[in-house]
C-alpha cells in the first residue's frame, strides 16, 4: 500500500505529485469546486456534527471554498508553498499549514473531519491513514472526493480519448472502494453531478492544469492541446461561447472507529 495509485511507476507518481505548484495560480483559476451537497454528505459520516475540520493536501484551496459556508472552522495543510499562498491569497478565514498527509501538523485528536479533494491517490497510504486517524477525534469522519469528466456525454468522452497522454494513468476514485485501514470503517462511496462554465479556451486552460499533462514532454503537451482546441473549435457544443463541462464528482467517505 506504499503507493496508492495502481500501475503507476513510483518516479512518475512523484513527479506528478510535485507537478502543480509551477502552475498554481492556473489551478486556482480554472480548476472546478466541488458541490457542496457532496461536501455535506462527506461531513455526514461524523458520529456528531463537525466543528473543525482539516482541508489535507488543500492545494489553492477548493475544498476550503466549498466547506466555509458549511459554518465549519477549516484548517488547511498542503506542501506546496506556491499553491498554499493562493490560498492564503482567496480564503484569509482559513488557517493555513504546511505540512503533508504523512506528517500532519495538528495535535492528537484535534479535528472532527479530515476531507481529501483531488488528493488520496498522491498518499502513502501506509503513513496517511495513522496520521488521519491521530489527528481526528473518536468517531470523526475522512471524506475524499474527486472531480471527473462526465464521460456519459458523448462529446466529453471523445475529448478525452483524444488526449490521453503516455503520462496518462488511472486513479483510485475509479474503484468502488479505497484501500481499508484497521482505524476505520469500510468506505462508503457515493456520486453526485456537477458541473463548471467553460468556454474552449478555458478548458483547454483547464486541461493543461492537469498533472498527465504537467509531466508530460513539451512537444506531446503542447500537440495535445492544441488536438484538444481543435476539437472545442469544429465541436457544435463547444465551438461558440460559454457551455457548462458536465463533472460527476465521487465521494468516500468512512469513519474513524
Amino acid at each position: 500500500m506504499n503507493s496508492s495509485t495502481p500501475g503507476i511507476e513510483p518516479e512518475l507518481h512523484a513527479r506528478r505529485a510535485a507537478s502543480f505548484g509551477a502552475r498554481a495560480a492556473a489551478y486556482a483559476e480554472h480548476r472546478p469546486d466541488y458541490p457542496e451537497k457532496a461536501l455535506a454528505w462527506g461531513l455526514a459520516g461524523a458520529r456528531h456534527a463537525p466543528e473543525r475540520v482539516l482541508d489535507l493536501a488543500a492545494g489553492t484551496g477548493k475544498v476550503s471554498e466549498g466547506l466555509l459556508p458549511l459554518g465549519v472552522e477549516v484548517t488547511a495543510v498542503e506542501p506546496d508553498e506556491k499553491m498554499l499562498a493562493e490560498l492564503k491569497k482567496a480564503l484569509p478565514s482559513v488557517t493555513p499549514l504546511s505540512g503533508t498527509a504523512e506528517e500532519i501538523p495538528l495535535p492528537d485528536g484535534s479535528v472532527d473531519a479530515v476531507v481529501v479533494g483531488q488528493a488520496v491517490h498522491w498518499f502513502d497510504l501506509d503513513r496517511a491513514y495513522p496520521e488521519m486517524a491521530r489527528v481526528l477525534k473518536p468517531g470523526g469522519v475522512v471524506a475524499a472526493l474527486w472531480n471527473h469528466d462526465d464521460e456519459s456525454v458523448e462529446w466529453l468522452a471523445e475529448l478525452n480519448g483524444l488526449i490521453k497522454s503516455s503520462m496518462s494513468r488511472r486513479w483510485l476514485s475509479d474503484y468502488e472502494s479505497l484501500p481499508e485501514h484497521e482505524a476505520f470503517e469500510p468506505f462508503e462511496k457515493k456520486t453526485f453531478g456537477h458541473r463548471q462554465p467553460r468556454t474552449a479556451e478555458t478548458l483547454v486552460a483547464t486541461l493543461a492544469t492537469h498533472s498527465h499533462m504537467l509531466v508530460a514532454p513539451a512537444e506531446e503537451r503542447e500537440a495535445k492541446l492544441r488536438t484538444a482546441r481543435e476539437f472545442l473549435d469544429r465541436n457544435p457544443e463547444t465551438a461558440s461561447g460559454e457551455f457548462d463541462l458536465p463533472i460527476t464528482t465521487t465521494v468516500f467517505r468512512t469513519r474513524k472507529r
